[in-house]
């Protein structure tokens, strides 16, 4: 793999798989690109809840927005710039008022494989 940017156009965007709300997300590298780990972007719209045990290491960093993140030991809520680490095996619970966020992420292993997706 070459050395390569991405901006928000790149990602086409899909719904969340097993999500009912709002959320879309868009990868722009993954396990077809042959790199380690996946990296891409999610766009939350209004008032959306995620809950989800995570299946891989995931960093998402907020670029627009606000959200929170969830878990049986306490809420952090980021902006942008703010960089939010939720390890593998993690039940979490991210939640978006107001405007949304659009958020990018790094996940390893690949989620769709971790999923089954």
């Amino acid at each position: 793999m070459r050395v390569q940017k991405f901006s928000l156009s790149d990602a086409k965007l899909v719904k969340s798989p097993g999500q009912e709300g709002d959320i879309y997300v868009g990868n722009v590298v993954d396990e077809t690109n042959g790199g380690p780990v996946t990296i891409g972007y999610v766009k939350y719209a209004p008032d959306q809840a995620l809950t989800e045990t995570m299946a891989v290491d995931d960093t998402m960093v907020v670029i627009e927005g606000r959200l929170s993140v969830s878990t049986r030991d306490g809420t952090v809520t980021a902006g942008p710039g703010d960089i939010v680490y939720m390890p593998k095996g993690q039940a979490v619970t991210i939640t978006t008022e107001g405007e949304g966020a659009l958020t990018a992420f790094v996940t390893y292993p690949h989620w769709a494989q971790a999923r089954g997706d």
